[in-house]
């Protein structure tokens, strides 16, 4: 997949970038020396096998974890030293950073609660209810773009998985992120459900840039424009899929199956 770049976006315009970015866990080095460049417009995919630490890269990103050393620039500002509040404010994102949906709040009162933040209102339940209803067109519209308007009134518990997980993405969306960083957004979804996410995705890329870490990689081969390959805690291999899925050393980290080229 080679998309565009988002309009008024150059593909060398890098949004992201880490140098020399490494973590160490009482001797143990999870990430080693990972220099990552994502750039704007696109749809970046971190993958690799179990262990390479691209969960551990992504906890670095969004300062769930501090690195032992390296550098983490974000829209040309080094954020090394800040916190993930901080991180977030910017427009680094996190899929889960506005934690969990409140199952027992209907679709369009999370929508309506993650709104709250960029206003600087956030969280105050007891605001009226008259107060919050001007927040209903856009809650509307967020929850439109993912596909739950029949569902606003439902409460989260009563979604099933896959439409929880669309919601969880519409509260994300809510804080107007630059960069949207996903992680593993298809797991435990069914094969329906993997296709309207998916589709989802690729419609957020349109006017935002997307960095995920994704097991599924038919999803990769479909949406990525580029795949950044993480081994034991390395960059093994980046490029587009075709790329990467010819490299005999990505073949051999995924255990000679064949699993990279024959999309498993």
């Amino acid at each position: 997949m080679h998309r565009p770049p988002a309009e008024g976006c150059a593909l060398d315009d890098v949004i992201l970038e880490t140098q020399g970015l490494t973590k160490e866990f009482a001797g143990f080095t999870a990430v080693s020396g990972v220099d990552l460049k994502v750039r704007r417009g696109t749809i970046h995919a971190l993958i690799g096998p179990n262990g390479a630490g691209k969960t551990t890269v992504f906890n670095l990103l969004t300062k769930f974890l501090e690195p032992t050393a390296g550098k983490i620039v974000y829209g040309g500002r080094d954020i090394t030293a800040l916190r993930a509040p901080e991180v977030a404010r910017l427009g680094m994102v996190r899929s889960f950073q506005i934690s969990a949906v409140f199952p027992h709040l209907s679709v369009r009162e999370n929508v309506r609660i993650a709104l709250q933040r960029p206003l600087g209102t956030s969280f105050q339940f007891w605001r009226s209810e008259r107060c919050l209803d001007a927040l209903n067109p856009r809650a509307d519209a967020l929850i439109a773009a993912v596909g739950l308007a029949d569902d606003r009134q439902s409460t989260a518990a009563e979604l099933p998985y896959g439409r929880k997980r669309a919601l969880e993405i519409a509260t994300t969306l809510a804080l107007e992120p630059e960069l949207l960083l996903l992680d593993e957004p298809m797991a435990g979804l069914g094969h329906e459900d993997i296709g309207r996410i998916a589709g989802l995705i690729r419609e957020i890329a349109r006017s935002r840039t997307v960095l995920m870490v994704e097991h599924n990689l038919s999803v990769v081969a479909d949406l990525s424009d580029i795949i950044t390959v993480l081994t034991r805690g390395r960059v093994l291999a980046e490029g587009s899929y075709a790329q990467v899925s010819g490299n005999a050393e990505v073949r051999e980290a995924y255990m000679g199956t064949g699993a990279v080229a024959g999309h498993a």
